[in-house]
């Protein structure tokens, strides 16, 4: 983040007197942010609503699907029991949920980019009905009778009348609180803790075939690009091509980060592969040279075994346990089972 912005939402947030400083929880290490926190200043109490509500089965038709049930935090808030998420009568989606950390460097959401702002995005599942099935204004009837939801709105917003736009900061603000920056990766690059020589080899490896695409530090550029992966003939998705109408964009998917990827299987939009040996050799041997494959797959990756085992260790230092076993991120029992 630019210190300009820290210093404008700093000041907002002493006028206000509940804010965060956003310098003391975001990584030095990374990058500026693509999240504006001038709108939406971090506030703790937001950001437990934001929790709470993340983790409420009220939000859908039925009362059985909360975010949380597509996004857990023991899996990096993605899922691992199924390749394609399940909605509300147990109905079955068309892609596997994409996980959840580091969303404030992020400016599209979902695989295919529908969504363009994170403070809206939760709209999407909250009202489809293969998803959580319900609508926005059943959604803020039901807040508005909960005397538990009536306390919380009114902690954050001076407020105890819940509305779709503060329900939606409040669901942002939790998620752009689940920052994954704490890796082995992360603690090399800060000078705690030094690769082992396996893990080095696949570093290298790693920054000759892989960078461009999954950017350091996030790990992806969160671009989106089409890399070759066969038509599943049954779901026939054609990711952001379907959205934006445009050929270039066929078959093109957004970039997921490399972080966490021992917690996040099954991976691609479809969850096809649950091995990371499987997505490394779709790379080396699976690419389909299709007419918009994108220009770094053009040239086949060539990786002997020994790399691929290289490799897969150097990905495996950017798992952060400290996140995954966060116990601020995890379903607030305190508040839900009152």
């Amino acid at each position: 983040m630019n210190k300009t912005l820290v210093f404008i939402v700093i000041i907002s947030c002493f006028a206000f007197g509940f804010c965060l400083k956003l310098d003391s929880i975001f990584p030095e290490h990374f990058p500026s942010t693509s999240y504006n926190f001038t709108n939406n200043p971090l506030d703790s109490s937001v950001i437990q609503l934001g929790r709470t509500l993340f983790y409420d089965p009220l939000l859908s038709k039925d009362g059985t699907i909360s975010c949380a049930s597509c996004h857990s935090a023991y899996n990096g808030f993605a899922h691992t029991d199924h390749d394609l998420s399940h909605g509300i009568n147990d109905s079955i989606g068309t892609r596997n949920a994409p996980a959840l950390f580091n969303l404030a460097w992020q400016s599209s959401f979902m695989w295919d980019g529908a969504s363009n702002h994170l403070d809206v995005q939760a709209l999407a599942p909250l009202n489809h009905a293969g998803e959580m099935g319900e609508t926005t204004l059943n959604v803020i009837d039901k807040l508005n009778n909960s005397e538990v939801y009536k306390m919380l709105f009114a902690k954050a917003f001076n407020t105890n009348k819940a509305t779709a736009p503060l329900m939606l900061k409040a669901l942002a603000q939790f998620q752009l609180t689940l920052i994954s920056s704490n890796s082995k990766y992360d603690k090399v690059m800060t000078s705690e803790m030094e690769f082992t020589e396996m893990e080095n080899k696949g570093y290298q490896l790693f920054k000759k075939q892989c960078n461009s695409c999954h950017t350091e530090p996030l790990f992806s550029s969160y671009q989106f690009a089409n890399n070759g992966l066969p038509m599943d003939s049954s779901l026939m998705d054609y990711g952001k091509g379907a959205i934006t109408l445009i050929s270039e964009d066929s078959m093109t998917f957004k970039i997921p980060s490399l972080r966490n990827l021992s917690y996040t299987y099954p991976y691609m939009h479809d969850g096809r592969f649950k091995k990371l040996n499987e997505v490394i050799n779709h790379y080396t041997n699976g690419i389909e040279a299709t007419e918009h494959l994108s220009e770094e797959l053009k040239t086949p990756i060539k990786l002997s075994s020994n790399q691929k085992v290289e490799l897969i260790a150097f990905l495996k230092t950017l798992n952060d346990n400290s996140f995954i076993f966060n116990p601020d991120n995890k379903y607030p029992k305190e508040i839900l089972n009152q």
